[in-house]
């Protein structure tokens, strides 16, 4: 607080007029056991990352928004298909986005659908287990790759409480 800004690490102590947080975010998850089984080992949340070790086979991309639609879109670049597990009737996607997303034939829209499961071999994924919410109808979908695009949460631990958070936990500027 104030004009000159302080911040000790160990015994050392620092002053500025301003600092600079950058302490990261981390991919949010959708929370099942199996999807922690299978991170690595065909569940990512980074396309840009793991997508080339995909190539030729079906993968799925779950989220509605802009970061789901690119992931999507990118994976065309190596998978043989790419399935986009949306959770509403509609993406939250900005309206180019979604237009890629909906003219690229490679890509298939699975409306209303949840993830229960991600199924494996023990050594990597092997498909995906769903549920329509809105018909509860179960499905199965063989896939390799299950790349989660559905937001991520900031790691500010170090400053809660400290710096001012907006309603999602970012750090304010001030």
């Amino acid at each position: 607080d104030g004009a000159v800004k302080k911040v000790w690490v160990g015994e050392q102590l620092y002053e500025s007029k301003a600092i600079i947080l950058a302490t990261g975010a981390e991919p949010k998850k959708l929370g099942l056991p199996s999807e922690e089984k299978y991170w690595g080992k065909g569940v990512s949340s980074c396309a840009t990352c793991d997508g080339a070790f995909f190539r030729n086979v079906e993968v799925a991309v779950v989220g509605g928004g802009d970061s789901a639609a690119e992931e999507a879109t990118f994976l065309t670049r190596f998978a043989s298909k790419v399935h986009l597990i949306v959770r509403k009737d509609q993406l939250k996607a900005s309206k180019i986005m979604q237009d890629r997303v909906k003219e690229n034939t490679k890509i298939e829209i699975h409306w209303n659908s949840e993830i229960l499961e991600v199924v494996g071999d023990e050594n990597r994924v092997t498909g995906l287990k769903l549920i329509n919410n809105v018909t509860n109808e179960n499905s199965s979908l063989d896939v390799n790759a299950l790349f989660l695009a559905i937001g991520h949460i900031p790691n500010v631990n170090l400053v809660q409480g400290v710096v001012q958070q907006d309603e999602l936990g970012y750090l304010e500027t001030q």
